[in-house]
């Protein structure tokens, strides 16, 4: 998930949700509590605090069989780690990553840096004998993906789990879209279509934050929104895409380097004043795809869509009903029901605030709405209960390359002029 108030420059330190569509616990406080789940992060910007956010919560909302401690924080900037421990609040800071693994009072390693140091956090983390959570996308390659994928297979034979941090599956609109799915509402899926649309680059004097270079994030748009819309679009469907055809394209090619002053919005004014370096990530990607049994896709991802901060939609046609979701109206699912009498069907709208609907009872009373932190609380939550029942969650590290294999298909659709491209197995 991107947002313009992300550091510029890196900050890694160098020294199912099967509950969320069915069960789920207890009224707070009716079962004893476990011994707790001490957690070490790594990383501590916007999503270091959307994290923070949910482990600090979680227990007081549900009831849970492991109590999680915010245990260690992790940043290569000490002073800037102290206070984002004294903020957030985690017991204690680290400057090194690889002494945060090494401690022996962490058991889960919450990895919130740039992409770039996914793979080799993760992969030692769960080699060291510690569950793991990595923030999406889960690598910047393939073969990255691949290594971790693999690590964590090993540690699954030693009972340690990981997971990837798609929290927009658990929004309890979507989970119940993928519940009601799952039970046949919509019966053979014919289209599947969704946008991720965002605004902050539209000034090409925004700086050229470490997002914009590949060599840390990856790629552009396509990683940080597509990465999103492609796993919540499976996640739905309930079956993987089969190839993609695609276009990406970068709009502003060079921008101010971090920390260089600017004249203002028109670039042509700054461009021989200001320094400034290269792109080299895309900007917007669009592909359409074809899932495995046979239902079309349709995807778009940029961060130039002026006038839309947030804007997640996605819509699912099947041959019974039709679904529709909009992240910035998180609380509502709508749903044709395409089974009833002409005369009277329509698009209704379903307000998801019951206790019966995911993650609800535990929250307010009917009609009090939740909002995007609460998807970390709820992830949180869902670790939290894989790792007390030994199983390995949901989106998996399996899951996250999966994903992975969908980015790099549409790279190279889009760098072979749109041909179609089959998901590499």
């Amino acid at each position: 998930m991107a947002q313009p108030h992300e550091p510029a420059a890196p900050e890694a330190a160098t020294a199912t949700p099967t509950s969320a569509a069915g069960t789920r616990p207890t009224a707070l406080g009716t079962a004893p509590a476990g011994p707790p789940l001490r957690i070490g992060m790594v990383g501590y910007a916007f999503m270091g605090a959307a994290h923070s956010q949910g482990w600090r919560t979680v227990g007081h909302v549900f009831d849970l069989p492991r109590t999680p401690h915010l245990t260690a924080i992790c940043g290569r900037d000490a002073t800037a780690v102290r206070a984002a421990a004294e903020r957030h609040g985690w017991a204690h800071a680290e400057t090194d990553w690889r002494a945060l693994i090494a401690r022996d009072d962490i058991d889960l390693v919450d990895i919130c840096t740039p992409g770039d140091s996914h793979a080799e956090i993760a992969v030692a983390a769960l080699d060291a004998g510690k569950h793991v959570l990595c923030e999406k996308p889960l690598a910047n390659s393939v073969a990255e993906a691949e290594a971790m994928t693999r690590a964590a297979e090993r540690a699954r034979a030693h009972d340690r789990i990981a997971m990837v941090g798609f929290n927009y599956r658990r929004v309890p609109a979507t989970a119940l879209a993928h519940r009601m799915i799952a039970e046949g509402r919509l019966g053979t899926l014919r289209h599947v279509r969704v946008t991720y649309l965002q605004d902050w680059l539209t000034d090409p004097d925004f700086p050229l934050t470490w997002r914009l270079r590949r060599e840390h994030a990856g790629s552009g748009s396509l990683g940080d929104l597509g990465a999103h819309i492609v796993d919540l679009a499976q996640y739905l469907a309930g079956e993987p895409l089969a190839g993609v055809s695609a276009l990406t394209e970068t709009f502003v090619r060079h921008r101010p380097l971090p920390g260089t002053p600017t004249t203002g919005l028109n670039a042509s004014r700054t461009l021989h004043t200001v320094d400034r370096g290269q792109v080299t990530v895309d900007d917007a990607a669009l592909f359409t795809g074809r899932f495995t049994s046979g239902a079309l896709a349709s995807f778009e991802a940029t961060r130039y869509a002026t006038g839309r901060k947030n804007a997640l939609r996605i819509e699912l046609n099947g041959e019974h009903g039709s679904l529709a979701f909009d992240l910035e109206r998180l609380n509502e699912l709508w749903f044709h029901d395409g089974t009833e009498p002409a005369d009277r069907a329509g698009f209704r709208r379903i307000l998801v605030t019951e206790p019966d609907h995911p993650y609800l009872d535990a929250w307010w009373p009917p009609g009090h709405a939740l909002g995007y932190e609460h998807t970390f609380v709820h992830q949180a939550r869902d670790l939290v209960l894989a790792v007390a029942e030994g199983r390995t969650p949901e989106p998996s590290f399996a899951d996250g390359l999966q994903v992975q294999r969908v980015l790099a298909a549409v790279e190279e659709s889009a760098a072979k002029n749109s041909v179609y491209t089959p998901i590499a197995v």
